[in-house]
């Protein structure tokens, strides 16, 4: 069947490979990468493989398929341990070796967090910030950090380790995050976007939570109706506006009260976003300075690899070409 996607180990020179038919081929390639040899195969899902990871600590092979299905396997044995079902088709998988939890994102813009034993599985949380599907994950097991990219053109930090609750919303693409990697050692964050765009996020730095909106019948700053608040209207003999927020305090405020633009670095808003006249004046000139750099790929990036040790990102994209960046002057 038509391969759908694989993972590769170097280590070990392990490569599995997800068909399209739901099997997973597992091949040992020679020292001089010449020969390739099948080792064993396992019948993971029903339907075509999406993601696969190999955990060499555990001898795992994690899967996830267009099935809704998450499974498990043992390398050694080619036994199936476990699986779940998510609530749509996964299309992230991250696992964390030292307290073996598994992420799974899916197209619904859900992440499930699976405690995973050797035989069975358990459901720890499942939390949602996202308006589109997931379509990157990325973990730093050091922080203690996940990321998740999704098609609504956002990017969450989840402050897992830290055990508040807290989540940092990213803003800096203008279409689809496709890929996450992390460089841990200089804590900053890269990602790739089907705009062509490739962020490096500074996440070294103390960021702020984004508020809620606040709900609200009229105007919180110049007490305005809305449209929809018919007794008010008719009791002030005004004409109802349309509702805004503004993005740092969250408060619910008319368009005239929230004329003014700015960018939040902070708050993950590298490009300017709606806020209300008071907060406006509020942010200073160093709260506006910019966490992110920004560099055009000049394609519309689909697949990304970051390779930490070199220092070197390879992307390629629906123009068929094949990109290799340098990536020390801006990561280090």
């Amino acid at each position: 069947a038509p391969c759908s996607c694989m993972s590769f180990n170097p280590e070990t020179r392990r490569l599995s490979i997800g068909l399209d038919n739901g099997t997973i081929s597992e091949f040992i390639l020679s020292e001089d990468y010449n020969k390739m040899t099948l080792v064993k195969s396992y019948q993971a899902h029903q339907s075509r493989v999406i993601m696969i990871l190999f955990v060499l600590e555990m001898e795992w092979v994690l899967s996830t398929g267009q099935d809704k299905h998450f499974t498990w396997h043992c390398s050694e044995s080619g036994q199936r341990l476990g699986g779940y079902r998510t609530s749509a088709g996964a299309c992230g998988l991250q696992f964390d070796v030292e307290t073996r939890h598994v992420f799974v994102g899916d197209h619904s813009g859900q992440v499930t967090i699976l405690k995973l034993e050797q035989e069975s599985c358990s459901l720890v949380t499942t939390f949602k910030g996202h308006t589109g599907g997931v379509t990157a994950l990325c973990w730093d097991p050091i922080q203690r950090v996940l990321f998740s990219g999704s098609s609504d053109h956002s990017i969450i930090m989840w402050d897992i380790g830290g055990r508040k609750g807290t989540a940092i919303e990213l803003q800096g693409h203008n279409d689809k995050v496709q890929s996450l990697s992390y460089a841990h050692h200089t804590r900053q964050l890269i990602s790739c976007g089907a705009d062509g765009g490739i962020v490096i996020w500074n996440m070294d730095v103390e960021r702020q939570e984004t508020p809620e909106w606040l709900d609200s019948d009229s105007c919180q700053k110049c007490d305005q109706p809305f449209f929809w608040n018919f007794k008010q209207m008719w009791d002030s003999k005004k004409i109802g506006l349309r509702q805004h927020h503004c993005r740092k305090c969250g408060k619910a405020v008319c368009g005239k009260c929230s004329s003014k633009r700015s960018s939040i670095p902070l708050m993950g808003f590298e490009f300017e976003v709606r806020v209300c006249d008071s907060c406006h004046e509020s942010i200073t000139d160093e709260e506006r300075a910019p966490t992110a750099t920004f560099h055009d790929s000049k394609h519309n990036i689909v697949h990304v690899h970051f390779d930490a040790t070199r220092g070197w990102l390879l992307t390629s994209g629906t123009d068929k070409v094949i990109k290799l960046w340098d990536m020390t002057p801006v990561v280090s």
